[in-house]
């Protein structure tokens, strides 16, 4: 897969829309992974998420909003706890999450929790699709 970044994706109004629904600024982050490092669920994601923050930075909105990364961010807060710079990333996840939902895009809801997942499922679980759905 090849990516096109251009001027015009750096500076379009993606960055800014994220900015403005997460209330973080994504040019503080200067890729230090520290965020990526501390994540427990980084193994299953596409994208680590200091690459979300970069990808964000580079305009590349429809490759996140197709990522599966948005929707396995647990909102466990550990990133925001390990970033130097104090920003919170799960803040930009429900960033993400709304703008791929009004976009049509929804790939985990709450009615697609069976009883045996959700008896095993940790109680996070629960928090992160509520957040979602009130984002």
């Amino acid at each position: 897969m090849r990516t096109e970044i251009s001027a015009d994706k750096v500076k379009g109004d993606f960055l800014e829309k994220v900015e403005e629904l997460s209330g973080q600024s994504i040019w503080a982050c200067y890729q230090c992974g520290c965020c990526s490092s501390g994540c427990p669920v980084a193994e299953e994601m596409d994208l680590l998420p200091n690459q979300v923050i970069r990808y964000v930075q580079l305009g590349l909105e429809e490759e996140l909003l197709s990522s599966k990364t948005i929707w396995l961010c647990a909102s466990c807060f550990q990133c925001f706890s390990r970033c130097p710079r104090g920003i919170d990333i799960s803040k930009i996840m429900d960033a993400l999450r709304q703008m791929a939902m009004e976009g049509g895009v929804d790939r985990f809801g709450p009615v697609e929790i069976s009883p045996s997942e959700l008896a095993k499922a940790p109680q996070q679980v629960l928090v992160t699709v509520v957040r979602k759905l009130s984002a």
